[in-house]
């Protein structure tokens, strides 16, 4: 058995994955190799960056299963691959604590104006600016899978009221005041001061915040995306804003990036934009290695593993996220 990885591993990380699989054969073929070495794996671990052939990959017909090591699975979920009987997980869930922390960021920047002081900082002008409050608001929280309830759990004790959407609209948290079916996407528009995106990218949700759909946000109300930037068509939100009919936007992600030196995002002060960093953490790849150990035992025992996707959706099931279990 080849299992072959593409994420930045160390030479311990390499040794953790072999004594999981102790008879298997393990190749670090990095962004460098990937498309190469693909074909002739049996087990694939990592994410790949550059274009694969996955024709070829599934023509050699010896690939049995795709560990993610994103939450995204844009990068491997082409045609081929969801209509074979691959199965694939995705490290769902596994950066919530990241991307909670950042959606803060993100929202407490925009309502407390930091860009705008930011701003005057630069110009040593030492003026009070008018500011917003969190408390007393009404949260949406689009896609509650292990982002989502991550970030519902930080908000609670911010005397928020919280409403989410999901596709599996089941085991509804405590902390959450109601959870929606995705199909009533536009009932949770209705009533958000702020609208968060922790949802997937997939034919579904692509484009899904266009024109229309930011129209029916609240006016005043504030986007945070923390999910994927092809979710929100840029040149909508940019009118949005430009309307003031939405008061501002935090952005980890962007419809196409990098973002274009010419948006006009990057001026707004309305704005504020980090670049798709919203998992990063010093401990990544350690908790990326200790889940895909986790679940490679699993597979190899023939056991179900942990943040097996739906294809077609994109994502786990709750009922299958992995949340530290060590076998």
């Amino acid at each position: 058995m080849r299992i072959v990885l593409c994420f930045p591993v160390t030479e311990k990380h390499i040794q953790q994955i072999q004594a999981a699989a102790p008879n298997a054969e393990v190749v670090n073929a990095g962004q460098e190799r990937i498309d190469e070495m693909l074909p002739t794996a049996d087990i694939f671990i990592g994410h790949a960056k550059v274009p694969v052939d996955w024709d070829r990959v599934l023509e050699a017909n010896r690939l049995q299963w795709i560990q993610s090591s994103a939450a995204g699975l844009d990068h491997c979920l082409v045609p081929g691959v969801i209509d074979s009987d691959i199965p694939v997980s995705s490290a769902s869930g596994l950066f919530a604590p990241q991307v909670a922390e950042q959606t803060f960021s993100l929202l407490f920047g925009l309502l407390r104006s930091l860009p705008l002081f930011f701003r005057a900082e630069a110009k040593r002008d030492f003026t009070r600016l008018p500011t917003d409050d969190l408390r007393g608001k009404t949260v949406g929280i689009v896609g509650l899978g292990g982002n989502g309830r991550m970030i519902s759990r930080v908000l609670a004790p911010w005397d928020v009221r919280i409403v989410a959407t999901d596709y599996y609209p089941v085991d509804k948290p405590d902390e959450v005041d109601e959870l929606l079916p995705a199909d009533q996407l536009d009932d949770l528009l209705a009533v958000s001061d702020i609208v968060i995106l922790t949802l997937p990218l997939n034919a579904s949700t692509q484009g899904l915040f266009d024109k229309e759909r930011i129209s029916k946000m609240r006016r005043g109300s504030y986007l945070i995306n923390v999910a994927r930037g092809s979710v929100v068509i840029e040149s909508a939100l940019v009118d949005a804003l430009a309307s003031g009919h939405l008061a501002g936007a935090g952005l980890d992600v962007t419809e196409v990036e990098p973002l274009a030196e010419t948006s006009l995002l990057w001026d707004d002060p309305k704005v504020i934009i980090t670049p798709h960093v919203g998992a990063q953490s010093y401990r990544r790849v350690d908790d990326t290695v200790d889940m895909a150990c986790v679940n490679l035992k699993r597979f190899q025992a023939g056991k179900p593993v942990y943040n097996r996707v739906d294809k077609q959706l994109g994502f786990p099931h709750p009922s299958v996220i992995w949340r530290g279990e060590t076998e």
